[in-house]
């Protein structure tokens, strides 16, 4: 089931110089710590000045959209999904 969140939550990060390219490798929410298995989708928006990063991450049996506010290099769950339909 898909639940819309608004929550900060801590992640760690790899970056690979060589490609230039930043991924979360794990996120520590309610006192939890997730493994990121699988990257999805990376896209980015501005609001105002401020640019996000939106990553789509699963875990084992997790699915989290991630956004990272620029500005504050906080970061908020914004969705979280068992991939159970209903």
């Amino acid at each position: 089931m898909l639940e819309n969140i608004q929550t900060p939550v801590s992640v760690t990060l790899s970056f690979d110089h060589h490609l230039r390219r930043v991924i979360p490798t794990q996120i520590i929410w309610n006192s939890h710590t997730y493994s990121i298995l699988q990257l999805g989708l990376h896209h980015t928006y501005r609001q105002g000045r401020t640019l996000y990063h939106v990553f789509s991450v699963a875990s084992t049996n997790l699915f989290f959209r991630l956004v990272l506010d620029t500005d504050t290099l906080f970061w908020q769950l914004t969705q979280i999904s068992d991939g159970d339909p209903a």
